[in-house]
């Protein structure tokens, strides 16, 4: 007799490799169609407009993703780090002011009100792009193909951080490439609806400077929409202005019609934003500029592993110089942080006297490292984005003394998390600081909320690494992704605001109400002078 089982295992072994032929072929067949073509390394073209240090560092790791993926890049920037292997750097700090560790009574007076930032960056945008687009090798990357074919230059993609004006989007324009744009801040609010089509509703989408996450009251609803049309006009008039005043001698940037964006990269990720619709081309890729963490230098962590009660991070970021924050506040922070038992790592730019016994002071810190570290159990902080994701990442609660832009925002959201207080930098005492650190380092909530915000923020589906390379191939696959841009930046003003509906509604409600009117006064006298003929009649 036959060996049943034998045969069958028998059978079943040699029809294995057959079966995975043909699971391969299935699944091949499957996902075949669903699969994007293969992408040729893309050639893009970067340029850096803002000469600020957390914005390169999020442009930078937008390009890493794109080199490390075999993608070609050649950018313009004024933060040289040094060429690699497809990557191709051209230097523009000499055209460029840094703006590095600046006096706080500055940042107060430029950079506080609305009135005076937005003027300002509209008119430092158009003078970068003066400075980037008349530079001879601007000029010469932005010429036509040496074979002559279509497109521009030898780039595939531009890829551009969007300031304060139209004029950064001029060498996509002059070239008929795609254009993409990295914004290192959530999205800016008044160049939204220039960007994408779509204009936030503020009754629901709080604007990137305002001090709340969501707009929850009639008055936040009503400061909002007020901010929002303030800060589309300002930009725009300013705009406006400095194109009539150039009139006669008008710049190659103005007389082109800019182009729209083909996608935008956006640092927000909703776990620290509110939900919001948002165009398919809105990419979050939040927390983008998160490196692997390294080792801390021995002096540092010598510092914090001796601590048996933990250890508090203080930093301004690279913008704001601590130093010369007024007497009372320095003497505040360091009234309060002398009383608690944890120890203290503090930015601190320049020598400071009567420094706390707990309290380490240096001009620069591995902050990503540093928080990453579980004996830190605080981070004081002006509410810097990239800051912010670094925090979120490492699960850690947060004091904010947000200053500008759109640190109060970004604190709000931590707040709205649970995990952060916000205070004003300028009411400070030495209690109301005390007391908000024993606050947020004492009660479990602020550090359990973190950790919750830190587990949502983790879970993706694919990293922000991944997002730039697929959305910048299919953007490349696809010939600028034309399909991905909104029908809304086709429309005027008044009709994406339906106020040609509106309009035709209140003229045609009109035309009704007088065609009943003139009506109801026929009828009316024709009844009267019925009864009045009728009345003589029946006596």
């Amino acid at each position: 007799m036959w060996n049943v089982r034998s045969y069958r295992n028998d059978s079943t072994a040699a029809g294995r490799p057959f079966a995975a032929v043909a699971v391969c072929c299935l699944l091949s067949s499957v996902a075949g169609p669903l699969a994007p073509r293969p992408v040729d390394g893309v050639r893009v073209l970067a340029v850096e407009t803002i000469a600020g240090k957390s914005h390169w560092n999020f442009m930078r790791a937008v390009l890493r993703s794109l080199t490390d993926a075999g993608h070609a890049v050649t950018v313009f920037t004024p933060f040289p780090d040094g060429e690699r292997d497809n990557y191709t750097e051209v230097d523009t700090s000499a055209a460029f002011r840094m703006k590095l560790d600046v006096d706080l009574a500055e940042v107060l007076e430029k950079f506080v009100r609305p009135s005076s930032i937005l003027p300002l960056i509209v008119t430092v945008s158009r003078s970068l792009c003066d400075a980037i687009f008349q530079d001879d090798r601007m000029k010469a990357a932005m010429r036509p193909r040496a074979d002559g074919a279509d497109g521009g230059g030898d780039y595939d993609v531009v890829i551009v951080e969007p300031m304060g004006s139209e004029c950064v989007s001029h060498a996509a324009t002059v070239m008929g490439l795609p254009l993409v744009f990295v914004v290192p801040s959530p999205m800016i609010s008044h160049f939204e609806g220039a960007f994408l089509g779509h204009v936030p509703n503020p009754a629901v989408v709080s604007h990137f400077m305002a001090d709340h996450a969501v707009p929850r009251s009639f008055v936040q609803r009503f400061g909002n929409a007020i901010l929002l049309a303030y800060s589309v006009f300002a930009v725009r008039y300013t705009e406006w202005s400095q194109k009539r005043d150039a009139a006669t001698a008008p710049r190659p940037y103005d007389v082109l019609a800019p182009v729209h964006p083909s996608a935008v990269f956006v640092n927000s990720h909703f776990a620290t934003e509110a939900s919001r619709p948002t165009p398919p081309n809105f990419v979050h890729v939040g927390g983008l500029h998160l490196e692997k963490p390294k080792s801390l230098p021995h002096d540092i962590l010598e510092f914090i592993n001796e601590s048996s009660n933990g250890v508090i991070y203080f930093t301004f970021g690279s913008v704001v110089k601590m130093s010369t924050m007024p007497d009372y506040i320095q003497k505040s922070f360091k009234d309060a942080l002398a009383q608690v038992p944890q120890r203290v790592l503090w930015k601190y730019e320049g020598e400071m006297e009567d420094v706390p016994p707990n309290v380490m002071i240096k001009k620069w810190f591995p902050q990503r490292d540093i928080l990453l570290h579980p004996k830190v159990k605080l981070f004081i902080s002006h509410g810097g984005i990239s800051g912010v994701y670094e925090t979120v990442d490492a699960g850690v609660p947060v004091l904010g003394f947000p200053l500008f832009y759109d640190q109060h925002r970004n604190i709000a959201n931590l707040v709205d998390a649970g995990m952060a207080i916000s205070m004003e930098l300028l009411s400070v005492s030495t209690d109301i600081v005390l007391n908000s650190i024993l606050e947020l380092i004492n009660n479990e909530k602020y550090s359990i909320n973190a950790k919750i915000t830190s587990e949502r923020f983790k879970d993706r589906p694919m990293s922000p690494e991944k997002l730039i390379v697929y959305w910048t191939e299919y953007i490349h696959r696809h010939k600028g992704a034309s399909h991905l841009k909104s029908h809304a930046l086709n429309l005027t003003w008044y009709q994406y605001f339906l106020l040609d509906v509106i309009a035709a509604i209140l003229i045609l409600s009109l035309i009704i109400l007088f065609v009943c009117y003139t009506i109801i006064k026929i009828i009316y006298k024709n009844s009267l002078k019925y009864l009045y003929n009728f009345k003589p009649k029946s006596e």
